[in-house]
Parts: structure tokens; C-alpha cells; sequence
């Protein structure tokens, strides 16, 4: 099977939803998946993921544990775990040991100058033809856009957070 290059973005929810759905369907279905999580160094529900798909779905963060703020400078230790975490995706991605290569809040990291456009540009460029890659974040650049092959903008219509004031939930948004 070709593979394709998916790009989720936008301001709304349910990006590295959509993306950990379709990991699910992947290994569902026989696929070997690896999810490399940037900016993530904390706990969050969908790390049981491989435990519950031994052998068939990786996944590792890229991240501190601390949340990087907007307006915030990344620290040395950000700059450093996301360099290696694309070094890591990117030795993942061109292994021939996986299907589908997730790479969440990617977007985000090149909005924070946490990784440059044109090095992450240069890891999409090196997609093998049968890999499915799916990068997922706000602020997605317009060479990302370019590049993928399908792009979908989640918008955020209305959302608990702001109404409610409501905070993250165990399962549904952690």
C-alpha cells in the first residue's frame, strides 16, 4: 500500500484524537504503528496504548514535565528532548519496522521555535513511499500544508473549557 502524509491542525480539539484513533484502526487491522509524542512528558491516558497492543504499537514522548506555556521560552532540556525525539521518529519512520508514524504536536514545536521548520520539512522529505505519516499540532506551517496529502483543520466552534471553565478530564481530553 502507498502511503500518505496527514496533517492535523487548527485550534480545535481532537487533533491527537483523531490521530490515536486512527493508530487504533491501524493495528486493528494489522499494522505496525510507533507514536512519538512532542512536548509531552507527562502522564496521559492513551501511554497504556502499548499494553494494550504489545508488539504492534510503540509509543515514546518527547518532552519535559513541565507544560511550556504560551509566551514561555523553552528551556535547554526542551530544545534538547525534541531534537533527539526527531532523530528518533525519523530513524523510526525510514526502519521499515513500522506502517504508520505519528508525530504529535510536531506543529507546535516548530510554532515555539523548538524545532526548525526546515528540519522537521527535511523528516517529512524522507517519508518512505509505503509509510503513513501523521503529524499533529496547532500552528501548522504553510510548507506542512503544502506537503500533505490530506490536511484537516479542527476549529473550535464552542468548548467547556471557556464555558465551564472546566479542566482537563482523566480519559477524555488527559
Amino acid at each position: 500500500m502507498k502511503g500518505k502524509f496527514q496533517l492535523y491542525t487548527g485550534n480545535g480539539k481532537g487533533k491527537t484524537t483523531a490521530a490515536l484513533g486512527l493508530a487504533v484502526r491501524a493495528a486493528c487491522a494489522g499494522m505496525k504503528v510507533y507514536i512519538g509524542q512532542f512536548m509531552k512528558g507527562q502522564d496521559y491516558s492513551e501511554l497504556c496504548l502499548p499494553d494494550h497492543f504489545p508488539g504492534v504499537i510503540t509509543m515514546e514522548q518527547y518532552g519535559t514535565t513541565r507544560l511550556i506555556c504560551k509566551g514561555e521560552e523553552p528551556s535547554e532540556d526542551d530544545m534538547r528532548s525534541a531534537a533527539a525525539g526527531l532523530d528518533k521518529i525519523k530513524t523510526m519512520m525510514v526502519s521499515g519496522d513500522y506502517d504508520l508514524v505519528i508525530a504529535d504536536e510536531l506543529n507546535v514545536t516548530v510554532h515555539m521555535g523548538i524545532l526548525s521548520e526546515n528540519d522537521v520539512m527535511d523528516f517529512i522529505c524522507q517519508r518512505p513511499g509505503n509509510v503513513e505519516l501523521v503529524l499533529t499540532g496547532r500552528y501548522a506551517p504553510e510548507s506542512f500544508i503544502g506537503a500533505a496529502d490530506l490536511v484537516t483543520e479542527m476549529r473550535e466552534v464552542k468548548h467547556y473549557f471557556a464555558t465551564e471553565n472546566l479542566l482537563a478530564r482523566k480519559g477524555i481530553e488527559s
